[in-house]
C-alpha cells in the first residue's frame, strides 16, 4: 500500500556503545576510543576521534594494535548489559512523543517515529530538536534526527545530519528547498540508500547510477525489472512515496540461538558441558522473558574454521520435545546430554551453543489429554521462584551447575569490560 501523506522520523544513538561508556565515563570524552566484538576480536563500534584515525568498523583489533599504542586508543570489551539498558530507556523516552502505534524500535540504537499526525500542527525540525535536547538531558546520549516522506528518505536524511555537522543534529527533508536536496543527493553515493548492497550498488554503477541523485531519477519500472519489486520500492520512497508502514508489534520468533566463541580453546568433556549448560540458561531466560514455549533443541559443537593444521569439525544435534516447555531444568539435560554425542577426543573446540525452534506463544498453548497438570503447575512455580531470585540478587546468586562460576577457561574474553552500572553490585560510587 502507497501513503503519500506520511512522515517520519528516524531517531539514531550516535556511536551507540562508545556514547553509553562515555555516560558513566567522561573521561572518555573527546578521546578515540573503540569497542571490541565477543572475545575481544573486532572493532564494533567507534568515537569519531577513532575514525578519524582511520579504524574501520569490523577491522580485527590485533591489526591495529599498531594504531592503538601509537594514538593511545582507549579500548572497550562490550557490556552488553548497559547498552541493552540504556536502549530500553531511549525507546522508552521516544514512546513519550508519539502513540505506540506511531514508533518502530528497529534496532537497539535506531528507532522509527510516524510524525504524519502531528505536522500541521508543529514544526518538524524544531520539534527533533526538543528529542534530541531530552535524550542528551535524560540519558547524556548524542543523537541525529533524520525527517522524510518515507522510511527510506527519513534514513537518508539521518545519514545526511550524521555527516554534516551544520545541520546541527536534525536534517528534515520534508520542508527543505528541493534544490539543496539535489545537491545533497548528488554529493551521497547510492550505496548509502537503505536496502542497497554492494552487489546491488555495482550492478547500479554499470547501469550509470551513481549517486542518490541518479537513482532517485531512475524508472521505478526499469529497477524492477533490473533487480526487484524491493528495489522498485526503494525508488518510490525516495520519490516520497511511502510504501513501508512502521512494524510496532514485534515479528514472532522463530528461533533463540545463545552461543559465544570461548575465550581459551578447550578439549576436555566437562568444560564442553559447562559452556553448554551456561548457553541453555541463557537461552531459556529469553524464552521465558518472552512467554514462549519450545518445542525443539538444538545443540552444537565447533573447532576453528580458521586453524589450517586441523580439519575443521562441526557436530549438530536436534530434540523434539513430547511436549512443549520452558523449563530449564528439563532443556538442560537435554543439551547437555548432547554433549556426550558433539564431543569428540584431539579436537579443540571453540564455539557451541543452543538453538531453541518450534517455538509457540505460551498462553495459547494446549496441553495433551494426558498432560499432568499438576506437573505443569509445579514446574511454573519452579521457575518462577527462579527467576524472581535472579532479577533480585543477579543469575551468579542461583544457577545449574558450575557454568556461572568465575574463572572458567572456557569464558568469553572480556579483559577490558566495563561495569554494569545499573546493577547492585556495581553502582557508581561518588566519593
Amino acid at each position: 500500500m502507497q501513503h503519500h501523506n506520511k512522515i517520519f522520523a528516524l531517531v539514531d544513538i550516535n556511536n551507540c556503545y562508545v556514547s553509553c561508556e562515555r555516560v558513566f565515563n567522561p573521561s572518555l570524552n573527546n578521546k578515540p576510543v573503540i569497542v571490541l566484538s565477543n572475545n575481544d576480536g573486532c572493532a564494533v563500534a567507534r568515537s569519531q576521534e577513532a575514525k578519524d584515525l582511520g579504524i574501520k568498523m569490523a577491522v580485527p583489533f590485533f591489526q591495529i594494535k599498531d594504531i592503538v599504542e601509537k594514538h593511545q586508543v582507549h579500548v572497550l570489551s562490550s557490556n552488553y548489559a548497559l547498552y541493552a539498558e540504556m536502549s530500553r530507556r531511549f525507546m522508552q523516552l521516544l514512546a513519550d512523543f508519539v502513540t505506540p502505534q506511531e514508533q518502530e524500535v528497529y534496532s537497539i540504537d535506531e528507532c522509527f517515529l510516524d510524525l504524519s499526525a502531528y505536522a500541521e500542527h508543529i514544526n518538524l525540525t524544531d520539534h527533533a530538536h526538543s528529542i534530541l535536547k531530552r535524550v542528551f538531558r535524560w540519558l547524556g546520549l548524542p543523537a541525529c534526527i533524520g525527517v522524510g516522506r518515507s522510511k527510506t528518505e527519513a534514513k537518508l536524511a539521518n545519514h545526511i545530519a550524521k555527516k554534516n555537522k551544520y545541520f546541527n543534529g536534525v536534517c528534515n527533508l520534508v520542508d527543505m528547498d528541493p534544490c539543496s536536496i539535489e545537491g545533497l543527493y548528488q554529493t551521497i553515493d547510492a550505496g548509502e540508500v537503505w536496502g542497497i548492497g554492494r552487489k546491488h550498488a555495482k550492478k547500479l554503477a554499470s547501469l550509470g547510477i551513481h549517486s542518490v541523485m541518479d537513482f532517485s531519477m531512475a524508472s521505478p519500472e526499469m529497477l524492477r525489472k533490473q533487480f526487484s519489486v524491493v528495489m522498485q520500492r526503494t525508488s518510490m520512497e525516495l520519490q516520497g512515496i511511502s510504501c513501508m508502514q512502521l512494524e510496532n508489534a514485534p515479528k514472532a520468533r522463530q528461533q533463540i540461538i545463545a552461543s559465544r566463541s570461548f575465550g581459551h580453546r578447550i578439549t576436555e568433556l566437562e568444560d564442553l558441558k559447562e559452556a553448554m549448560s551456561l548457553y541453555v540458561q541463557d537461552a531459556v531466560s529469553r524464552l521465558r522473558s518472552e512467554k514462549l514455549l519450545c518445542g525443539c533443541l538444538l545443540g552444537f559443537a565447533q573447532s576453528s574454521p580458521f586453524d589450517p593444521s586441523k580439519p575443521f569439525y562441526n557436530q549438530t544435534r536436534s530434540y523434539t520435545l513430547p511436549e512443549p516447555t520452558d523449563n530449564l531444568l528439563i532443556l538442560s539435560k537435554i543439551a547437555t546430554n548432547m554433549v556426550n554425542e558433539l564431543y569428540a577426543q584431539d579436537v579443540t573446540f571453540k564455539k557451541c551453543g543452543v538453538i531453541l525452534t518450534c517455538l509457540e506463544p505460551k498462553h495459547t498453548h494446549t496441553h495433551d489429554i494426558f498432560t499432568d497438570l499438576h506437573d505443569c503447575n509445579a514446574s511454573d512455580d519452579l521457575m518462577n521462584s527462579l527467576d524472581k531470585i535472579q532479577h533480585k540478587f543477579g543469575k551468579t546468586k542461583l544457577a545449574l551447575g558450575a557454568s556461572m562460576l568465575p574463572n572458567r577457561t572456557w569464558k568469553m574474553s572480556r579483559s577490558q569490560l566495563s561495569q554494569n552500572y545499573f546493577s547492585w553490585n556495581e553502582l557508581l560510587k561518588i566519593e
